[in-house]
């Protein structure tokens, strides 16, 4: 397992909530975060079919691009009674001529559920990869995960893509509606997050 020995990390995404919730993640090692999109990098096409193989193309791309390690994050939404979609095409789900629109893929997917009779509860599961790259080619890899179940009508303006349909289990809130260091702390990021600092990040652990 490589440490990472540095004291800056391009986040190789243009989501400004991940780079939000990753820089707050990682604050307390003294590490600066920043984004792809504030170097001008492009977004590499993702043409993998798992989360693990999205996720490196997305890091080896901004770490060959930018000449430092580079961090990226592939995650996303599986609906048991949709038999795991949108899975690796979460985001695709949202895209619009004009953007990704959230509001509008959690709509389709709760009239999916509609449609499909399913029910109660409607259970899915959060998923994130992360994946470390080195400008020289090496990578590791990283995975969480956290089970809940979806509600409707969206509810909360805390979080950002899939958060407000989602609540976890164990608690009455959504994603969009929780505390943002309490979903920090507990979330399929969060997780994943935990064995990257003690694999990668021990050394700066304080």
């Amino acid at each position: 397992m490589r440490r990472f020995t540095g004291n800056k990390l391009v986040l190789a995404s243009h989501n400004k909530g991940k780079l939000r919730e990753i820089s707050a993640l990682l604050a307390p090692l003294g590490i600066e975060v920043i984004s792809a999109g504030d170097l001008g990098l492009a977004e590499p096409e993702e043409t993998e079919s798992t989360y693990a193989g999205n996720a490196r193309i997305k890091a080896h791309f901004a770490a060959k691009a930018s000449g430092l390690p580079a961090l990226s994050d592939d995650s996303g939404l599986s609906v048991d009674a949709l038999d795991g979609t949108p899975g690796v095409f979460t985001a695709d789900w949202a895209e619009t001529p004009q953007g990704r629109d959230f509001a509008m893929a959690m709509g389709k997917v709760w009239h999916k559920l509609e449609d499909a009779h399913a029910p109660a509860p409607r259970r899915a599961q959060f998923n994130c990869t992360l994946c470390v790259a080195w400008p020289d080619g090496h990578d590791e890899i990283f995975a969480g995960q956290v089970h809940g179940q979806l509600t409707w009508p969206m509810r909360g303006t805390l979080g950002f893509g899939f958060d407000p349909m989602f609540v976890p289990d164990g608690h009455s809130e959504t994603f969009g509606e929780m505390d943002p260091a309490k979903k920090h702390a507990m979330s399929h990021r969060a997780v994943a997050f935990e064995k990257l600092m003690s694999d990668c990040f021990k050394d700066l652990a304080k």
